[in-house]
């Protein structure tokens, strides 16, 4: 039974308090976070919060509730709580290089990721865009795909972490083919989805109305999805983003999945639907990796307020996409 890893992120940040919390599960499979176990001790007497931490040393099965692996990773620096340090970004980033390597030498299943800050790591001299371009360097894939799900509706991302003024350049037919290559794929052999039914964002309001108000549906959008459509891919047309997301429109056509065009076009409504309970699916790379779907929090760190949702619904996905594949 490979393990499943789980990074506890930034540590002056909520995500080893929500991490600790999955001392709470009872898995057949080991699930091992990847943290200072010092600082995670630390961390559960601050929150009152009886743990057996269990230092994982490739064991085969999974631990009793209240119970918890931990594959130690030395901090840096001391933590203070709510206090960002660059001192341990290169600690961060340990985390996502071993359950990469873990991940491509088949010594996992996968990972799943708890909040990073991109800032702080930055300001360490480390260039770092996200999680998702991280693991898409270190596997070495062309392109990955950042897909966000609730329990009725994923969201996949045609562009990710970009300012607004470059979104429009950079949809090109070439990257709409690879995305949506990518999203049928994976929707088909990890979701086990065998016709998916894909539901596509103009990029412009109200879909470019008809070359009013842009060209890019005419231009480069719909000639792509033309193609698909020819060869009996139930994708639709660019539907203006507006209404794509109304109730009406996602239940008749049976939607397996939306694809939006930029960042802030498809997540704002996703999360307003289930922010907590939301969950990010990398796509495209060779190996399961899930999110959660919000950030490191630092005014909860160590309050007993974060809620660890998004992280236990993170780790049931990669479980479950992990039993069938």
């Amino acid at each position: 039974m490979l393990p499943l890893y789980v990074t506890s992120g930034e540590p002056a940040g909520i995500g080893p308090d929500i991490c600790l919390d999955l001392a709470d599960r009872v898995d057949g499979r080991p699930v091992v976070v990847l943290a200072d176990i010092n600082m995670l001790r630390d961390r559960a007497k601050i929150l009152n919060k009886t743990v057996h931490l269990v230092e994982y040393q490739g064991q085969k099965q999974g631990l009793a509730e209240g119970q918890l692996y931990v594959e130690h990773v030395p901090l840096n620096h001391d933590v203070v709580l709510g206090e960002l340090d660059p001192q341990n970004s290169a600690y961060v980033i340990e985390q996502l290089r071993r359950t990469a390597y873990y991940a491509m030498e088949g010594l996992s299943v996968g990972v799943a990721t708890g909040p990073v800050q991109k800032s702080v790591i930055n300001d360490a001299g480390i260039h770092f865009s996200g999680h998702t371009e991280y693991y898409q360097e270190f596997a070495g894939v062309a392109r990955v795909v950042m897909m966000l799900a609730t329990k009725t509706l994923r969201v996949a991302l045609v562009t990710t972490h970009l300012p607004l003024r470059e979104v429009a350049d950079a949809i090109t037919k070439q990257r709409l083919h690879q995305i949506i290559d990518i999203l049928i794929h994976d929707l088909k052999t990890k979701f086990k989805i065998d016709h998916p039914r894909i539901l596509v964002c103009g990029l412009n309001p109200h879909a470019g109305e008809g070359g009013y108000l842009g060209h890019e549906e005419i231009e480069t959008i719909n000639p792509v999805l033309e193609t698909y459509r020819a060869q009996g891919v139930h994708l639709s047309l660019s539907m203006p983003a507006d209404t794509l997301f109304t109730p009406d429109n996602l239940k008749d056509a049976d939607a397996d999945a939306v694809l939006a065009m930029y960042h802030d076009q498809g997540l704002p409504v996703l999360k307003s639907q289930g922010f907590g309970e939301a969950i990010n699916i990398t796509l495209g790379l060779p190996f399961i990796r899930t999110s959660v779907d919000h950030g490191t929090a630092l005014h909860l760190a160590g309050t007993r307020l974060a809620k660890s949702s998004s992280l236990h619904v993170a780790v049931d996905l990669a479980l479950d996409l992990a039993r069938s594949n």
